[in-house]
């Protein structure tokens, strides 16, 4: 594979992927904001406005932006994060002109006309209500709040419905202008592409986009605590988190290989334990979130209410068990996970295009496969123990709690004994 990075006098960067086999291409425009980059009165607005990319430009109506890359057998989207905002297009090799010009357009030339703007919130105060009827989805928007409350990484990234009903064309505008600037966008394209014509395209259509790096979001800062909410459901779903590490970190590596034995899969400690031993859920995993400046590793799980206390302390034991006892076969499978799934990704156009922005946006450079597979080898069972010990050690716990039933604030309680531990 040939990976090529330019970097445009404007700021923004241009990085590409030829994958000669493929037929087709994936690309996107990758912008470093999301939903942390609001203020208070914006919650939700990076969101808002990704929809309303879609919702008709300068140039094109919102039919015509849909029908120009589907009469061509492409596909267009978008997706919104805590830190990113990304619109992203699949085409067939002669078709990437199109999809960059149809790009470009809606981000530099965006109408916001007012009934679509008003249609558009009607959408999203459906989609914060779907979330609020979907509880294992809603489980992480509370923990989430509950680990850096007051502040833009504890929010929902839908927004409230007040927030959102309040958004305007002036709105819109000023937010975009702030944060959606050349330094802080990427353009990365994989497969069927040749980088000197990507390049080519952006020069010409993405010249709108100047000016220095936006402003950087407020430091985020991990606070243990709980959130308990009874509500008539048929099982609690609970979800705990203790501070991890930041995307950076030295010791990420060996905190995710830490993190795969506890409850990466079907072999994992906590899948063997909670559900295949003692039948306490159908359903239950641990996963590291890793941001800018800080980082979560989380547990979920949905149980009857009856089971809650022994699951919460079948989870304290598998986490500080793990920080001790991890074996050489146990990080030799978790390593050969993230191995293979390394190598599935770059089967994949979108997901290598993707990685690819996520590399520049985090360490300013392609990070070749070679070099990451050498830092995950290089993770020993004593680093891997290390980063759970120091996972433990690091700060107070947090959990969310939704279900039926009394005395749920036991989970809590059975959680802050993992502290006692360190």
């Amino acid at each position: 594979m040939s990976m090529n990075v330019t970097r445009l006098p404007s700021g923004l960067t241009v990085v590409t992927d030829a994958m000669p086999h493929l037929q087709s291409a994936s690309l996107g425009v990758w912008v470093g904001s999301g939903s942390r980059d609001e203020r208070p009165e914006e919650h939700g607005i990076s969101h808002f406005l990704e929809h309303m990319a879609f919702k008709g430009s300068a140039n094109r109506t919102a039919r015509q932006i849909a029908e120009e890359i589907e009469a061509v057998g492409g596909e267009l989207n978008a997706a919104t994060s805590v830190e990113s905002t990304a619109y992203y297009s699949r085409v067939l090799r002669a078709d990437v002109p199109l999809a960059l010009d149809v790009l470009s357009d809606i981000l530099s030339n965006p109408t916001f006309e007012p009934e679509e703007l008003a249609r558009e919130k009607n959408v999203i105060v459906q989609e914060i209500g779907a979330v609020e009827d979907t509880p294992d989805d809603l489980i992480f928007e509370y923990l989430q709040s509950v680990t850096y409350p007051n502040q833009p990484l504890g929010r929902s990234i839908l927004g409230m419905p007040e927030t959102v009903r309040s958004f305007d064309a002036r709105k819109l505008r000023a937010y975009l202008a702030r944060n959606y600037r050349a330094p802080n966008i990427v353009i990365a394209a994989a497969g069927a592409v040749d980088h000197a014509e990507v390049i080519g395209e952006v020069e010409r259509r993405f010249g709108g986009f100047g000016g220095p790096e936006g402003p950087l979001p407020e430091p985020a800062k991990f606070s243990g605590g709980s959130r308990i909410e009874s509500r008539d459901l048929e099982q609690v779903h609970v979800a705990f988190a203790l501070e991890g590490v930041p995307q950076r970190d030295p010791s990420i590596y060996s905190l995710q290989v830490f993190t795969n034995v506890l409850g990466g899969g079907m072999s994992s400690r906590l899948f063997q334990e909670v559900r295949e031993i003692r039948g306490l859920c159908y359903s239950v995993y641990a996963f590291h979130a890793a941001y800018r400046d800080t980082g979560m590793l989380g547990v979920y799980a949905g149980t009857d209410a009856t089971d809650l206390p022994e699951l919460m302390r079948v989870v304290v034991d598998e986490i500080a068990n793990a920080a001790e006892t991890l074996s050489e076969r146990e990080i030799a499978r978790s390593k050969a996970q993230m191995k293979a799934g390394l190598l599935m990704a770059l089967e994949s156009s979108g997901a290598r295009a993707e990685q690819l922005a996520r590399q520049m946006m985090i360490h300013g450079r392609p990070i070749p496969l070679e070099e990451i597979v050498g830092k995950v080898e290089a993770v020993t069972v004593e680093s891997a123990r290390s980063a759970g010990r120091a996972l433990i050690a690091r700060s107070r716990p947090a959990v969310a709690v939704l279900g039926p039933g009394r005395g749920l604030e036991r989970a809590a309680v059975i959680a802050e004994s993992l502290g006692r531990r360190a």
